[in-house]
């Protein structure tokens, strides 16, 4: 079975990257946009296109009516939300579903039980994910109960809300006189970010690696893992280059962890595609949470398995079985991800603005997935993110030197970018030895807190 027409509720790259998909499938498309977003390029090659509102996302992009009515009067079968704005978000999947189309996505209760942090690690146990030592559910109240599970589970701790995300409604507890006051504060902050005041409290890992595991599910009892990535290059939570494999892996550990989480997809009948994401440390995996949805650096894990996830993605939601088996599944090689964002280096302040000369790089082993083009204006009201530079080679060396070369060509004249910090990370020494922490990067940038 194919879907007939696909509308794609989101913007930028993905937009883009989801859109050529379609076409290399026969499937016949829908480009949704706000009025700052008339000249993206996904527009001009979309069967068909609709304006869905003002320039602020929260009457446009994140409009579910407005989504809804654009896919009724087109005529589209299915819905891709992307990543970001309503890509998580369990009311707009049932919407759709109940709407009569296909949301290419998990069910709307599957992005309920893993987008709260509670239930999500509660269903990770049964599966036997292994999971951070902690609270096992929503901290009590009672502070007595509280402070003993602080004593057992051993100090530093982190409490966050169950609710969160995007590094907000955390906070490091280093003693037991802090954690009272800092339980209430996080319950009071949660309250008022995410509409839901619950918090749990883990063991705080000192200098952990952030690593993901990609995973593809039909809902029909079949599931693969497409290895793994390392995130842990990041600031402020949020991630700035990503590469597959992870480097440096106990490979014992690894292969365990792979098959769990391919089993949990199959426990709780997760459909599409997915990502576990863990905190690595002295040899053990520890979860963290789920992401029910494509994420920014899927190309990497796409390069080293020659699967197309987004593909895969437009398949299941037509109802097919998975196109393949674990066996089928044989990582080769490296690949690397640098996101580039449109923000000024040093104070990483975004910078919109008219791109006066776009080049892309090339070369073997190069992939840019990118919306940009010369004479392109970013807008100053969406994510910073303009691109991503994806290399991949034989070995992580090979995909690091073809990097560096990347790096050296690419032009986006007129606005800043990041990409000066790119090349300084491809030549940094220690994470051309793989493996760094994820307080690695704000260490390096002075911005440590630790």
């Amino acid at each position: 079975m194919l879907l007939q027409k696909v509308l794609i509720a989101n913007r930028g790259e993905i937009a883009l990257r989801i859109l050529r998909a379609c076409k290399e499938m026969g499937i016949k498309t829908v480009a949704v946009y706000s009025t700052a977003d008339r000249d993206l390029m996904h527009l001009g090659l979309a069967d068909e296109t609709v304006c869905i509102g003002p320039a602020p996302a929260s009457q446009s992009y994140l409009q579910i009516p407005a989504i809804i009515a654009a896919a009724e009067v087109t005529g589209a079968t299915a819905i891709h939300p992307g990543y970001g704005f309503l890509a998580e978000n369990a009311d707009f999947a049932e919407q759709v579903e109940n709407s009569g189309f296909a949301f290419i996505g998990p069910k709307a209760e599957t992005i309920r039980l893993m987008g709260d942090k509670v239930s999500a690690k509660h269903a990770m146990k049964l599966a036997g994910v292994p999971t951070v030592p902690g609270s096992d559910g929503p901290l009590p109240e009672d502070e007595e109960t509280a402070l003993a599970i602080g004593r057992e589970v051993g100090y530093p701790v982190i409490i966050k809300a169950a609710g969160g995300g995007g590094g907000r409604g955390m906070r490091v507890v280093h003693n037991e006189e802090e954690l009272i006051k800092s339980a209430q504060l996080t319950r009071t902050e949660a309250g008022a970010y995410f509409g839901n005041s619950m918090v749990y409290l883990e063991k705080f890992l000192t200098n952990p690696r952030h690593v993901e595991v990609q995973v593809l599910s039909d809902g029909q009892g079949n599931a693969i893992h497409l290895g793994d990535r390392d995130c842990s290059l990041q600031r402020r939570h949020q991630k700035v280059l990503e590469e597959a494999p992870a480097p440096g892996i106990d490979e014992k550990a690894r292969q365990e962890v792979l098959a769990r989480c391919v089993k949990a997809c199959i426990d709780i009948g997760y459909r599409g595609a997915g990502t576990f994401e863990f905190l690595y440390e002295n040899g053990s995996f520890y979860f963290i949470e789920m992401n029910t949805r494509v994420q920014v650096e899927h190309p990497v894990s796409e390069m080293v398995t020659g699967v197309d996830i987004v593909k895969e993605m437009l398949s299941i939601a037509a109802g097919n079985k998975l196109s393949l088996s674990q066996k089928d599944v044989i990582i080769r090689g490296h690949s690397l991800e640098c996101r580039i964002n449109a923000e000024d280096p040093a104070t990483f302040m975004p910078c919109p603005g008219l791109v006066k000369h776009f080049h892309a790089p090339g070369g073997n082993g190069v992939r840019v997935d990118s919306h940009l083009y010369s004479g392109y204006r970013v807008p100053p009201n969406y994510d910073s993110l303009i691109g991503k530079l994806i290399t991949y080679g034989a070995t992580r060396d090979e995909a690091l030197a073809r990097m560096r070369n990347a790096l050296d060509e690419i032009v986006v004249d007129g606005i800043k970018t990041n990409i000066p910090l790119h090349r300084d990370l491809v030549r940094d020494k220690g994470f051309c030895k793989g493996g760094v922490n994820i307080h690695y990067l704000e260490k390096k940038l002075g911005m440590d807190k630790h």
